[in-house]
C-alpha cells in the first residue's frame, strides 16, 4: 500500500518504523520543520525525520499546509508533493499541523489518526499528559478516520489499557506508542472493510498543549492532585517549587494524609519535615511528600542524596 506518513515526535517515530518494516511503500513523509533544542540550542531534526532520512524516504517540512496562509509557497510546494505521490491513505500521528481539507481527500482512502486516548476524551494536543493529570483509571489508542474537526473523525478501532499509579506520561507514552505500532499495521490491513463509528457526543473533553507556566506547583491544591501532576509532567515540562531564589525540579512525589496535629495549623506549602525518604509539605489538602528533585543545573535525586545540600528548615514555606 501507497502511503504518505505525517509525524513528528518519537511517538510518531514508532508507527513510521512499524509501517516501513511491515514493507509498505512509504512515498513520503511530513514533519515538522527542524527545532532548536539542547543546551546549545542547535537545530535538531525530528524523531521521525532522522529515521527517514536513515531509509532514504522523502521528507517535507512546511511550516503550514494551508494554501492562504502565511506561508503558502511551502504549502503549494507540500501540495505538489502530497498529489503527485498518490497515495491510498495518508497515516498521521501527533504530526502538530491542522490538515486543510485538501490533504484530507488526497488520498484514496483518506488519512488515519493514531490518537493516544479513548475519543472522544482527550482530543487535542496533549491526551497523555492530560490523562494522568485528572487522575483518569484507563486510557488506550484510538484510530481514527480524520476529518476537518479537531479529533472528530470517525472511528475505526479503539484499545484500552489501565493506568498505574506509578505511570508517568514518559512510561505511559511508551506503552501506548507500541499499541499504536500494533493497530496501525493491523488497520492498514483492514482499509476499505472498515465499519466506522461515530464519536459519542458526550464525555467530550480537550487536552490543551502543554506550557511550561503550567510547571509551578500551587500548594493550595490538594496534595493528591499536586500528585498526579507531578506524573503528568514528567519528562516535560517537570513540577517545580520554589525556595528563596532557587527553583527546583520536582519529578516524583506521592500523596499523604495530613497528620491530625497539624491540621489546622500549617499554611500549604509549608515544610513539615526532612527525612531520607522525602520531603513532606503541607498541601490544602494532605500532604506530598517529594521522593525525587533536581537542583537547576544538576540531576536527578533520591531524597537521600538531596537532603545532603539541602538547607530549608521545618517551617520554611515554599512559595506557589
Amino acid at each position: 500500500m501507497r502511503v504518505i506518513f505525517a509525524g513528528t515526535p518519537e511517538f510518531a517515530r514508532s508507527a513510521l518504523t512499524a509501517l516501513h518494516a511491515a514493507g509498505h511503500d512509504i512515498v513520503g513523509v511530513l514533519t515538522q520543520p527542524d527545532r532548536p533544542a539542547g543546551r546549545g540550542m542547535k537545530l535538531q531534526a525530528s524523531a521521525v525525520k532522522q529515521f527517514a532520512l536513515s531509509k532514504g524516504l522523502t521528507v517535507v517540512q512546511p511550516h503550514s499546509l494551508k494554501l492562504d496562509g502565511k506561508y503558502p509557497d511551502e504549502a503549494q510546494a507540500a501540495q505538489a508533493f502530497i498529489l503527485n505521490a498518490q497515495a491510498d491513505v495518508m497515516v498521521v500521528a501527533a504530526y502538530g499541523l491542522i490538515l486543510p481539507q485538501w490533504v484530507l481527500d488526497a488520498p484514496r482512502y483518506g488519512c488515519l489518526n493514531i490518537h493516544a486516548s479513548l475519543l472522544p476524551r482527550w482530543r487535542g494536543a496533549a491526551p497523555i499528559h492530560r490523562a494522568i493529570e485528572a487522575g483518569d483509571a484507563q486510557t488506550g489508542v484510538t484510530i481514527m478516520q480524520m476529518d476537518a474537526g479537531l479529533d472528530t473523525g470517525d472511528m475505526l478501532l479503539e484499545e484500552s489499557c489501565p493506568i498505574s499509579p506509578q505511570d508517568t506520561t514518559a512510561s505511559l507514552h511508551d506503552t501506548l506508542a507500541q499499541m499504536g505500532v500494533r493497530m496501525i499495521v493491523t488497520a492498514l490491513s483492514q482499509v476499505g472493510h472498515f465499519k466506522p463509528v461515530k464519536q459519542p457526543l458526550e464525555g467530550v473533553t480537550y487536552a490543551h498543549k502543554i506550557e511550561k507556566s503550567e510547571a509551578a506547583i500551587d500548594w493550595k491544591q490538594s496534595a493528591q492532585v499536586l500528585a498526579q501532576r507531578v506524573r503528568a509532567f514528567d519528562p516535560f515540562p517537570g513540577m517545580t517549587l520554589q525556595w528563596g531564589d532557587e527553583v527546583i525540579k520536582v519529578w516524583q512525589a506521592h500523596a499523604e494524609p495530613l497528620p491530625l496535629e497539624t491540621s489546622h495549623h500549617k499554611v500549604p506549602g509549608t515544610l513539615l519535615s526532612v527525612q531520607e525518604e522525602g520531603l513532606r509539605v503541607a498541601c490544602a489538602e494532605g500532604v506530598l511528600c517529594l521522593t525525587q528533585l533536581q537542583k537547576a543545573g544538576g540531576k536527578r535525586q533520591s531524597t537521600t542524596d538531596f537532603v545532603r545540600s539541602f538547607k530549608a528548615q521545618v517551617g520554611d514555606v515554599f512559595q506557589s
